[in-house]
């Protein structure tokens, strides 16, 4: 249902580009060079999003023959700035879409391509500094946070014991930790621990371990991203404990999903965040250039709950994710 609302959303800003009416033909039209910055496929959600990202650039190049994509992805912040580098000395590019590896790194570098005056969009990891970007592209990841910290509120008894796997230091992470705590403010439930597992199964899989090492009891896991979800449900199952608590990721991961679907103990619910956020990114970045349509200010992807009941709607068997 949410990927159908994003392709919806796509849809209904590629019909106001049209109406607003394309502002040169495609064949008499001045060339422009759109840079896409992402993260390599390290796991689950960013390989569903450089699909989703190959897919939408062959699919504008098609669309619109004056534009010209240059895809990069990166393992670390120092190559994604070092791609970025490269795009401006040669390529020269018109407009950026990047999503940051991390947010701090990231800030100065993105900075430098707007003072260029050059048309920035940036994806889901916010920077450190407000207001450098014309577009910002993203899941609600303060509802991402919010709806989870709603369940295990209502769902865990007052003294509870809970831990939780962080992602990878950004703003948007912060931005959905302190939306879980507030959710979880005037419950009684307590977080034991929270660590950094990187949006990664293995470093979730490390992390988890150490808090069944430390921790007699546990009764709930927030790992807040379907990769960490997976390496924490493995952690449990080696140390023999998982009668003892259940998991609660986010992302809707279809392997993740169907097992909502087929009513798992251990996987009651999930939270929304779709990966084809990046071609919603793409494609309004692209009608900046081809159209007289407003594309500036931010675009924002709600997070909806994941249940048995409604489980079978956000279930792709066929998606790269």
């Amino acid at each position: 249902m949410k990927r159908r609302s994003l392709m919806k959303a796509a849809a209904l800003t590629a019909v106001m580009g049209l109406t607003a009416g394309v502002a040169l033909a495609q064949d008499e039209a001045e060339k422009k060079v759109i840079g896409v910055s992402i993260p390599s496929a390290t796991h689950g959600f960013m390989g569903g999003l450089n699909w989703h990202a190959q897919d939408t650039i062959e699919r504008m190049g098609e669309t619109y023959p004056n534009l010209e994509f240059v895809l990069a992805t990166a393992g670390d912040a120092a190559k994604q700035v070092s791609d970025i580098e490269d795009m401006m000395a040669t390529r020269n590019i018109d407009g950026l879409v990047v999503l940051p590896f991390e947010s701090e790194p990231l800030t100065g570098p993105v900075a430098s391509v707007k003072e260029a005056g050059k048309f920035v969009t940036v994806v889901d990891r916010g920077l450190s500094q407000d207001g450098i970007e014309d577009l910002y592209v993203a899941g609600d990841n303060a509802a991402f946070g919010r709806v989870a910290g709603e369940y295990f509120s209502e769902n865990l008894e007052a003294g509870s014991k809970i831990v939780v796997l962080r992602g990878i230091p950004t703003t948007l992470d912060n931005e959905r930790v302190e939306a879980f705590q507030a959710a979880l403010e005037g419950s009684d439930i307590e977080i034991l621990d929270m660590e950094h597992g990187n949006w990664n199964r293995d470093d979730a899989f490390t992390v988890m371990q150490d808090f069944l090492s430390k921790y007699p009891e546990i009764n709930a896991v927030w790992a807040a991203d379907d990769d960490m979800a997976i390496g924490v449900l493995e952690a449990i199952a080696a140390a023999g404990r998982e009668d003892e608590m259940w998991v609660i990721g986010g992302a809707g991961m279809k392997e993740i999903v169907k097992r909502i679907m087929d009513g798992d103990p251990q996987l009651p619910v999930n939270v929304t965040y779709p990966p084809a956020l990046i071609s919603s990114a793409i494609e309004m970045t692209a009608l900046n250039f081809v159209s007289n349509a407003p594309m500036t200010g931010r675009f924002i992807i709600g997070s909806q709950l994941i249940t048995p009941e409604n489980a079978e709607q956000f279930h792709f068997p066929d998606s790269p994710f």
